[in-house]
């Protein structure tokens, strides 16, 4: 059973989210960043895209969080499937900013036309934006959709299981949330913008 439904959008600090998560609660955070390792959940996704659902009790296997899309497209059904998950919506202080952040990292990879190493992933990846922004290099559509999203977790959440948390909260909301202590040591961060283009 999953702990904590992440419910927030790429490029809000899910990266750092997953690892922070991971230390709390000794287990595997799932994260697009596990697709890469996990080529075998890739049909898995696809199908949830069409609307053909795994049985979210199971999926994804072996996990004690989710975070960041895939999964996160799907945090309604996680969270009915967990019901006493935690939801976490990770958010940017705007959605300029968030479009910034995904503009200067992961919509670039989105608009290759080919990835030899990763095609399902990216076929993926381009159904799953296409099914919940449309046109993701359009910035006004994209910043809309930023903020729908986010009204739609706020209003569709229980109240009494919602967190929303932004990177520099840290460890302390997390751990109330889940009535865990702080942990003596600094707050991950990392995948950022910074890193990204260097490894490009």
């Amino acid at each position: 059973m999953l702990r904590v439904v992440g419910a927030g959008l790429p490029r809000t600090a899910t990266r750092s989210l997953k690892d922070a998560l991971e230390r709390l609660l000794g287990g595997r955070c799932y994260h697009m960043h596990e697709v890469f390792t996990h080529v075998e959940d890739v049909l898995a996704w696809r199908a949830a895209i069409r609307g053909d659902a795994p049985d979210w009790r199971e999926f994804p296997p072996n996990c004690i969080a989710t975070v960041d899309w895939p999964a996160s497209a799907f945090w309604r059904e996680l969270a009915d499937a967990n019901p006493d998950a935690v939801i976490v919506l990770s958010t940017r202080s705007s959605a300029a900013q968030w479009w910034e952040s995904a503009e200067a990292t992961i919509f670039p990879v989105l608009r290759k036309e080919s990835y030899p190493e990763y095609e399902d992933w990216l076929v993926m990846t381009k159904e799953l934006l296409a099914r919940e922004i449309g046109e993701g290099d359009d910035r006004v559509v994209a910043e809309a959709f930023y903020e729908r999203h986010n009204a739609g977790v706020r209003r569709d959440a229980p109240a009494n299981r919602l967190l929303e948390w932004r990177a520099g909260d840290g460890w302390e909301p997390l751990c109330a949330a889940l009535g865990l202590p702080v942990p003596d040591e600094p707050f991950p961060h990392v995948n950022t913008r910074e890193e990204w283009n260097r490894d490009e």
